[in-house]
């Protein structure tokens, strides 16, 4: 059968690093979320997504909040599944999104929504520095080990013919 015919496979599929880079994005965005709306603000109790206001209210922005990293989660499997289904999946592009999505949304949360915006601080009644720092820290070196990832030398014809 050729490749030309209705319903036919083709020999080789071309790989797709940019939707695999957006799932992996997404993924890590989802992730980031997930264990901070649940580690930071369901376990250790040490905010809400908004502290501004009652604790009835930093509730309800926690769902909202969750609702969201859920969201993320759920559309990048999506985006991972439809490559996997067409052979395009480029992982290495997967892990590197994975890392620059988790970091970027650590520096994001850490410098924007808890200084700029004041929203909520990673704790509080302690010296906040060790904290930001290593909130901030961590976040930056997820940014740079996927970038590494996603720039760094390909390991192999296939990764180099995908970032093509």
């Amino acid at each position: 059968m050729s490749t030309t015919e209705v319903g036919a496979e083709p020999a080789t599929r071309p790989a797709m690093p940019g939707r695999s880079i957006g799932a992996g994005v997404l993924l890590g965005v989802g992730v980031a979320a997930f264990l901070d709306e649940t580690v930071f603000h369901q376990l250790l109790h040490w905010h809400h997504f908004y502290d501004g206001s009652t604790s009835d209210v930093g509730l309800v922005s926690d769902g909202v909040f969750h609702a969201g990293g859920w969201l993320a989660i759920v559309v990048g499997l999506f985006w991972f599944a439809d490559l996997q289904r067409r052979r395009a999946t480029v992982p290495r592009r997967v892990w590197a999104g994975g890392l620059i999505g988790w970091g970027a949304f650590q520096v994001y949360d850490g410098l924007f929504q808890h200084k700029v915006l004041g929203l909520h601080q990673i704790r509080y009644g302690v010296d906040l520095l060790p904290y930001d720092l290593a909130w901030d820290l961590s976040g930056a070196l997820g940014v740079l080990i996927g970038l590494g990832l996603l720039f760094g030398p390909a390991r192999s014809t296939a990764e180099r013919r995908a970032s093509s």
